[in-house]
Formats: C-alpha cells, sequence, structure tokens
C-alpha cells in the first residue's frame, strides 16, 4: 500500500506538478483514478489538507536510458555523449582508445534505443561523394532506411548516401522563408531532404535538386514518388556543370560545408537580384567575420555584388570549429 493524497480530478495537474517541485511526488508509482478525485502518490505524511489514504498503487519500472551505464565503470568518461538517429538505424563515432568496446557500445546503444535494430560505427566521411565509412558494430540487417522528418518519409542509407539528421532544424527554417513561386536549387541535394521538407511545407514553383552521387539521386527519385511531389526535378552531375542549365532561382542551397564556398561565385550567377544563397561553411569560431569578409570580397572581384544577412552556428565540427549557415542576398 501507498500513501496518497485524494485530490478532485480538476486540481490534480496543479497538486502534482507542486509536489514535483517540492520533491513529494512519489515517481515510483502510477496516479490512480477513483471517481471524480485522483489518488496521487507521496514521499511525505500529508499534503496541503488534502484527504490522505493508503492505496493500491501501480509500480512503474523506470528502465535506464543512459546506455553508458551499461559499459565498464573506467570508460564511461570517454564514450560518445552523442549520436546521429537515421530511421531505426545509429550511427556513432568513437574513438581509437574505444575500439575494442565497439561491440559493447553497440549493443549497449540499442538497450536503451529499442526501436532501432542497428547501430553503425562511424570511420568519417570520406571521397568527393562524402561517403560515410561505416562498419556494423550491434543489431541486424542492412543499413538502407526510413528516416521520418517534419512530415516526410525519406529513405535512405547511410552507408551510400550522406545523410544529416541534425539539420531538421535549418530544413525547416529554410522552408518557412520560402516565398510561394519561387524557383529554387539545391547544388548538394542527397537524396533531397531539403526540398523535400520545402515542398511539404511551403509553396515554391519548382525545385531542382542536383547530386553527383548516383545513389543519391536513385534515392531522391524514389523519395519524391513516396511523397507524392510534383515540384521537383532530380539532376545527377556536377553541380558548377548543371546548375548554368537552370532557370535563375530565387534561392540557391549550399549544404555541403567542407567546400561550399568554392562554389559561390557558381551559385551566385543562377541567383536572381534580391535572391538568396544558403551557404553551409565549417570556420573556425575566432575568425568568422573575416573569413567571410573575405570571401564576399573575392565573388565581388567576380562582379556579384552581394552581402551577408545572416550567420548562424548549426553545429560544432572541433573543439575550434563549428559548421555555419551564412545567408548571402545578392544585390
Amino acid at each position: 500500500m501507498v500513501r496518497c493524497i485524494r485530490v478532485p480530478k480538476a486540481e490534480g495537474n496543479p497538486v502534482r506538478v507542486r509536489l514535483k517541485n517540492e520533491g513529494l511526488l512519489n515517481c515510483d508509482f502510477r496516479i490512480a483514478s477513483d471517481g471524480d478525485h485522483l489518488l496521487i502518490p507521496l514521499l511525505t505524511d500529508s499534503f496541503e489538507g488534502y484527504e490522505c489514504v493508503d492505496w493500491d498503487l501501480e509500480p512503474i519500472i523506470h528502465e535506464e536510458t543512459d546506455y553508458r551505464m551499461f559499459l565498464p565503470e573506467n570508460i564511461r568518461d570517454i564514450l560518445p555523449n552523442s549520436y546521429d538517429c537515421i530511421g531505426d538505424v545509429i550511427v556513432v563515432k568513437i574513438i581509437d582508445e574505444l575500439i575494442d568496446y565497439r561491440h559493447q557500445i553497440g549493443e549497449a546503444l540499442l538497450k536503451v534505443n529499442k526501436n532501432f535494430r542497428l547501430v553503425l560505427m562511424d570511420g568519417g566521411v570520406k571521397g568527393e561523394l562524402r561517403i560515410r565509412d561505416l562498419e556494423p558494430i550491434a543489431g541486424e540487417g542492412d543499413s538502407e532506411t526510413r528516416h521520418k522528418e517534419s512530415g516526410v518519409i525519406m529513405i535512405t542509407d547511410p552507408a551510400k548516401v550522406y545523410f544529416n539528421p541534425r539539420l531538421a532544424t535549418e530544413r525547416m527554417r529554410i522552408a518557412s522563408l520560402v516565398k510561394d513561386g519561387e524557383t529554387i536549387i539545391d547544388m548538394f541535394a542527397g537524396v533531397a531532404p531539403f526540398p523535400l521538407v520545402i515542398s511539404k511545407h511551403a509553396k515554391p514553383k519548382l525545385i531542382y535538386s542536383i547530386d553527383l552521387n548516383y545513389d543519391a539521386v536513385e534515392y531522391m527519385i524514389r523519395n519524391i514518388h513516396l511523397n507524392k511531389v510534383k515540384n521537383i526535378v532530380p539532376i545527377e552531375g556536377d553541380a558548377s556543370v548543371e546548375i548554368q542549365n537552370i532557370p535563375m532561382a530565387d534561392r540557391v542551397i549550399m549544404n555541403l560545408p567542407q567546400i561550399a564556398y568554392r562554389f559561390l561565385g557558381d551559385a551566385l550567377s543562377r541567383t536572381k537580384q534580391g535572391g538568396t544563397v544558403h551557404m553551409h561553411r565549417i570556420m573556425e569560431r575566432d575568425s568568422v567575420e573575416s573569413d567571410m569578409l573575405q570571401l564576399i570580397e573575392e565573388v565581388k572581384g567576380k562582379g556579384f555584388d552581394c552581402h551577408v544577412s545572416e550567420i548562424r552556428e548549426l553545429k560544432t565540427y572541433s573543439p575550434s570549429a563549428s559548421v555555419y549557415v551564412i545567408d548571402i542576398i545578392r544585390d
């Protein structure tokens, strides 16, 4: 039997919140219902004059949510603090000192992430196509998966196509900026997450989605059909070449942080006056403004008048650098 207070249902939530805030709520048992009253478990003998009773409440089973608790204590401080969740696949980076523990780490991650079936160790992005070097360390099945984001379903395979689930907020930000009837170019589209989210939440005229990776374009086409989208045009090829055959755009997306800045002139050449280029770039945090001033001066020297309207930090890349998105307006 558990010590409880009888609280009218209309007062139940405010009372529960007060109990929790004061550390008096017994979180080991579920709140029960008795007619027009709730029975709220206590860690004290009484509370605010409410009737106290002893009741047989259902216990709450608290499952461990920190995967590190399933691993040896001597390595917990150097275990990964975060990992990517793509569909039902987990992708995790593991430092060299922990390589011998990689299978144990994978199994621990699956214990606390019960809706996932496979864990892949990330050896880094390699090559021109930005493909991750992945090794299965726990679970089963292949690496193809269905990822849900912002009302869109995307089929992808992190072993064949670069995909960053951490850009969900940025994709919605761009979608919120798109005006009806815009023409958009995504120069490095991957499986088309930016175009798909934009098409779902805005009303652009057309989105031209370019990628050099054959597999990315194949997934792009599958995703276009899966989401019944009519205004995305998939294009396989070199973005700096293919963009020259596309109509002028109101907006250009450049999600290739390692080298996108090299293609800024190409992007601006197909951007309408007053249009926006959203360029992703890795920069040292202490030199962001100087790096951008230098880049803008370089493209101005090529005949493209433009200015930076906003710089946003997207994620940490290294101890001293981050990935930024820079919104550049063509004047």
